[in-house]
């Protein structure tokens, strides 16, 4: 019996990337859904084997300007509270952590580039074993603080909650191990031109940075997918007829 996947989606080139054929080859349907077009408060959202919420360029702390954070945090909430899986990636990280009552804010500089994790004991004994001396990609100016009940993974000189986790079935990644270097990686750097240049930051750098890391890069973020999602406990949507609070 085929599983089900949601991921919800910012801007389209931060999608799943990598992740897409390891979840193909486990045995989920994915159905993505643009937050912001398509309507993220309903069952589906809430009923999925996983839920997976991606990355953008928006901080959760705005959602004056971009309202519907507000409903997104919320269906987030809803799982979180069912220990549903679910996992974050970025921004989507920071909205599982905001979801949890843990502060967003912005962090002491942007953090864009090529480097690796510093890994917590729990996080050497996690899925992020497999990204030990790894340089993986990171994409940030926000940090999030450690949600109560979360277990820090790894961290990094500007980021000192790059990875947390809440048992087996819920997990943030500050950092991108769904990027894949040689698939699509172009399109973060036309999308993300404007703070690259306002970060002084060369495209041609982490173009050549992109190329040098891609093949252990890819092999371990393969890995690290695989581990966690084969990890997962099993659950059941607990079905009702109420409406999502938006404002919890």
């Amino acid at each position: 019996m085929s599983k089900f996947v949601v991921a919800l989606r910012h801007v389209a080139f931060e999608d799943l990337g990598s992740l897409a054929p390891v979840l193909s080859a486990l045995g989920y349907k994915v159905t993505m859904l643009d937050v912001g077009c398509d309507d993220v408060t309903g069952s589906i959202a809430l009923d999925a084997d996983l839920l997976i919420v991606l990355g953008g360029p928006i901080g959760v702390y705005e959602a004056d300007t971009y309202p519907y954070l507000a409903a997104e945090k919320a269906v987030i909430r809803a799982r979180l509270d069912d220990r549903a899986p679910t996992l974050g990636i970025c921004l989507g990280a920071q909205l599982i952590a905001s979801a949890l009552g843990g502060d967003v804010a912005p962090g002491p500089g942007k953090e864009i580039g090529f480097a690796p994790l510093a890994l917590t004991s729990a996080g050497t004994t996690s899925p992020l074993r497999h990204l030990d001396g790894v340089s993986v990609l990171h994409w940030h100016g926000d940090v999030a603080e450690l949600p109560a009940g979360a277990e820090c993974l790894a961290s990094t000189a500007l980021c000192h909650n790059q990875a947390f986790a809440i048992g087996s079935n819920i997990l943030g990644l500050q950092f991108h191990a769904e990027v894949d270097p040689t698939a699509g990686f172009e399109r973060w750097l036309i999308g993300h031109a404007c703070e690259l240049a306002a970060a002084g930051i060369d495209p041609r750098h982490l173009r050549a940075e992109a190329a040098r890391h891609a093949a252990i890069l890819r092999k371990a973020g393969r890995a690290l997918f695989i581990d966690w999602c084969e990890g997962l406990r099993i659950w059941s949507p607990v079905k009702n007829d109420q409406a999502i609070d938006v404002a919890r």
